[in-house]
């Protein structure tokens, strides 16, 4: 997903990632907002800001982000309407390296985040707890707990050694406001996703789905309705994970 001067992949990495969309379950299109065009961007793809919904999104990482170096992404929700998720997360992955049993898993998707200047491939496998988030995060019930016996299984075979879910610092929350709906004159369900960090940063990215068969043509309509919404991107693309969780890695009691 992209404007029409943003910077576009060379060869060698279409290449790859033409490779890694044929093996993946799904790819979403990425594209983070330049802040001073935000405002005006949701009002160009005339949504309505009063239907967004509010999510609270923690991570947990040790204080030095020994899992981030690891490609291991531990995160919870909490999700207005309806109800907490949690999710552990392997990136990159290579898909036709992985196991058969996570593949036929119903919980694990594997999927290509594109963006303007780059992609990754990652597997999640994600679980919907019984146990409380809010109660988990709090300290309440053991962080363990929010987590599928397939899911601790998951994080032990590639987490680094020693490091058990209960060892893990609570990063977050961070407040999200979520907005879907299809804008008129582009005919495909768009996600708005506003990221508001406690420094005042605020990342608002655009994302819209597409099966692998679909995703380069979606990709270009994609682009070129960007452009006629005159919607730019920020200079540098950033990631909402990894900014979460360097701010909170720093900021921690």
């Amino acid at each position: 997903m992209a404007t029409a001067t943003a910077p576009r992949l060379n060869d060698q990495q279409l290449a790859e990632m033409l490779e890694l969309v044929k093996g993946s379950d799904s790819v979403e299109l990425k594209m983070t907002v330049a802040e001073a065009g935000q405002r005006s961007a949701v009002v160009a793809l005339g949504l309505d800001p009063l239907g967004a919904q509010l999510r609270m999104v923690y991570f947990f990482d040790t204080p030095d982000l020994d899992l981030e170096r690891q490609g291991v992404v531990v995160r919870a929700r909490r999700i207005q309407g309806k109800g907490d998720d949690a999710v552990v997360k392997l990136r990159p992955v290579m898909p036709d390296t992985l196991p058969a049993h996570l593949r036929e898993s119903q919980g694990f998707v594997v999927e290509v985040d594109a963006m303007p200047s780059g992609y990754v491939c990652s597997g999640t496998l994600k679980s919907f707890p019984r146990t409380s988030v809010r109660e988990a995060a709090a300290g309440a019930k053991p962080l363990r707990k929010l987590f599928s016996k397939e899911q601790r299984a998951f994080y032990a075979e590639h987490a680094p050694d020693g490091v058990a879910l209960d060892d893990l610092a609570v990063l977050g929350p961070i407040f999200v406001l979520k907005l879907k709906g299809t804008p008129m004159a582009y005919g495909r369900k768009m996600v708005v996703e506003l990221w508001l960090y406690p420094d005042g940063v605020r990342i608002l990215e655009l994302s819209t789905k597409a099966a692998p068969s679909e995703a380069f043509q979606v990709a270009a309509e994609t682009r070129a309705y960007l452009s006629d919404c005159a919607i730019e991107q920020a200079a540098g693309q950033q990631t909402k994970t990894r900014k979460a969780l360097a701010y909170f890695s720093k900021h921690l009691d």
